[in-house]
């Protein structure tokens, strides 16, 4: 490996140190007593199956190979390819048969003595652990052993591998501890389920002998109460039936008179006509200039209406023709006319023509 693919790898692995110190503070104080022959033991870890009587057996490893095959008969140049590619994708440790770590233990078989394929290993060892706790603490043990075991290739002496593999192992035990208190605690529950739908059925059993009782006693009251109803809907139909004659009556006088009203309304209004306008004033529209130098003729059709005082309050083209020559003359000349006072607006419709010399 190049001296600055290896400045670049350690770059990058100081980086996420420097970002996980915390995480690490734990392992480098073990390395630190381990160093000075420190002899004291810390507390052994509280194993829950010995709490309970039970005794721990420990699970054997994955039976996969550390690395697998298809990285093994990788050549050189192409494992030192794949492990700087995976460096630059983050791909540190996982997935299984496609990260750094692998790419670099397959290299270290390959060149032993290659100091700056121990020098990347040594780097991407951090992150190993780091992942390795993470998978115990979401019990995912297959994968801690995985990375256990990279671990443990990388370098047989590591301090932090009897801690890994007792947290492994506890964790384990305390899962299958969890497991059977959740399959007992299952059990339990279907016993009392079981004695609630017992419960149940007899409870339910004695609420239809009651209410059998019951039904018994109120049939009778039942039968008065309900010829009684009848005897009072019989009056009730009747008293509604001289109400709806009544109100049958009442209507068909209402409408008659409205319908007379309606009628003298209709005989004293009568709405006026384009027939009944009367012009006072049509003054003609002025001949446009263009059209009046080209000798052009034409014709708009126009559509206003007349208010009831005799002045055009609204007017707009329906054709012109040729379209758009002559249409704001004409619209401008309608709108100067003016009528004698109506009744009721009326809307009509005028033809005017434009002829040169007309």
């Amino acid at each position: 490996m190049s001296a600055a693919l290896l400045r670049s790898a350690s770059s990058q692995a100081r980086s996420l140190r420097d970002g996980v110190r915390h995480t690490l503070l734990a392992v480098a104080v073990i390395c630190a007593v381990a160093a000075c022959g420190d002899k004291t033991e810390p507390p052994a870890p509280t194993d829950p199956a010995a709490q309970t009587g039970q005794t721990t057996t420990p699970v054997a490893p994955i039976a996969s190979p550390v690395i697998s095959a298809q990285v093994a008969a990788m050549s050189v140049d192409q494992l030192r390819t794949a492990a700087r590619a995976a460096q630059a994708e983050q791909r540190m440790y996982a997935p299984a048969g496609n990260n750094a770590m692998e790419y670099y233990l397959a290299l270290r078989d390959k060149q032993p003595n290659d100091a700056a394929i121990a020098s990347a290993l040594t780097d991407l060892l951090p992150y190993a652990l780091i992942a390795t706790e993470q998978s115990i603490g979401r019990d995912d043990f297959v994968e801690a052993q995985r990375l256990y075991a990279l671990i443990e290739k990388t370098d047989k002496t590591a301090p932090a591998l009897p801690r890994l593999k007792q947290m492994i192992n506890d964790g384990q035990s305390t899962l299958a501890l969890r497991q059977q208190q959740q399959t007992e605690n299952a059990e339990a529950e279907k016993e009392r389920q079981a004695k609630l739908e017992e419960d149940r059925k007899k409870q339910q059993e004695e609420e239809q002998r009651r209410a059998a009782q019951q039904a018994a006693q109120q049939q009778q009251q039942q039968q008065q109460q309900a010829e009684a109803a009848r005897q009072a809907e019989a009056q009730r139909q009747a008293e509604a039936q001289r109400q709806a004659e009544a109100a049958r009556q009442a209507e068909a006088a209402r409408q008659a008179e409205a319908q007379r009203q309606a009628e003298a309304n209709r005989a004293a209004t009568v709405k006026p006509t384009a027939s009944d306008l009367r012009a006072i004033s049509t003054p003609q529209p002025k001949y446009p200039t263009d059209a009046l130098r080209a000798g052009q003729s034409g014709e708009v059709l126009v559509e206003f209406t007349v208010g009831t005082d005799g002045s055009v309050t609204g007017a707009r083209v329906v054709r012109g023709n040729p379209p758009r020559v002559f249409d704001r003359e004409a619209l401008a000349a309608v709108k100067r006319w003016r009528f004698q006072p109506i009744a009721a607006p009326v809307t009509t419709r005028r033809t005017i023509g434009f002829k040169p010399g007309g």
